[in-house]
């Protein structure tokens, strides 16, 4: 039950990380795997050859916690290869449904992370509007266009991995900002295994590196890291607002229009400027749905914890 557990969390870590602005992390912290996922990847170092040397692979396994590892990114991955495609689509002719369940996702995990802060003070509220701070100014950079070949896939999967296990930064929005958006999703569709194999790469080397330096912060300067993370998460959600108006366009490298930059209307400016429907009621489900979720994960953990009290 809790292999299946772990491998479901990791679907929705890569449902999470497919969207631009959403993070897996954020799905990882909410769900309570962002602990023991950073450890077990914090254990492959070469000590690790050690044991495998002394114990043998089994006991090198299990030391790195590797069947947790395996269902959490086998969760991934099925994610990734499988709806690639349907939340591509979805984002393209469902916009305003789709960021409005991330809007309440997000907006509510904010709430979820501030109640795991155990007191406040004036460094921490410091650090929660430095995060704010540099999410918002993240989010307001134009994107740059990346050649896309094998070297810039390496590149782009070291550091797109490190914002894909840190709360509030989406991985997948760093690559937008890389220009390299578009064609990873390519890939992934089109399942190119030379260029997901380079990308995979650098997200190896990104993760392995990183996961010690969030892992060693959350355990010495637990409530300032979380503080700062959560300023992150409210930092982006103007990313992901439903209502948008694109302001400039972008050639991208298949020579097709993108946006580049937007701003942010209401539903009613949507409408008068659109001329579309702001579909104010759907919205408002979708994000009552984002929010439920995140609720019910919140209150799951917590029956989880007495059970096994």
């Amino acid at each position: 039950m809790n292999y299946l557990l772990n491998y479901l969390k990791g679907m929705a870590m890569g449902a999470a990380d497919v969207v631009p602005g959403v993070s897996g992390g954020t799905i990882a912290f909410i769900t309570g795997i962002l602990d023991p996922l950073l450890d077990a990847i914090r254990k492959i170092n070469p000590s690790l050859f050690g044991i495998i040397k002394q114990q043998g692979i089994k006991a090198a396994f299990l030391h790195i916690n590797g069947p947790f590892l395996v269902c959490v990114f086998g969760g991934i991955l099925t994610s990734i290869f499988t709806l690639a495609k349907i939340i591509s689509w979805l984002l393209a002719n469902q916009p305003i449904p789709v960021w409005s369940f991330f809007f309440g996702l997000i907006l509510f995990s904010v709430i979820h992370m501030v109640k795991q802060v155990k007191g406040f003070n004036a460094a921490r509220i410091a650090l929660f509007i430095a995060g704010v701070a540099f999410a918002w100014f993240i989010t307001v950079l134009n994107p740059i266009e990346l050649e896309a070949n094998y070297l810039t896939f390496f590149i782009g999967g070291a550091i797109a991995i490190c914002a894909m296990i840190l709360p509030g930064i989406s991985g997948s929005f760093i690559l937008l900002l890389l220009g390299l958006y578009p064609a990873v999703l390519a890939a992934a569709k089109g399942f190119d295994v030379v260029s997901l194999g380079c990308f995979a790469a650098g997200c190896g080397i990104g993760l392995l590196s990183f996961s010690h330096v969030l892992s060693a912060l959350l355990r010495k300067f637990h409530d300032e890291t979380l503080m700062f993370l959560t300023g992150l998460m409210l930092g982006t959600l103007g990313k992901i607002w439903p209502w948008k108006e694109v302001l400039t366009w972008r050639t991208n490298s298949k020579g097709e229009q993108v946006p580049l930059t937007e701003a942010n209307l209401s539903p009613m400016q949507f409408e008068v400027v659109s001329g579309e429907s702001a579909q104010i009621g759907i919205a408002i489900v979708c994000c009552l749905v984002g929010i439920g979720l995140v609720w019910g994960l919140e209150i799951f953990a917590k029956v989880s914890k007495k059970h096994a009290a």
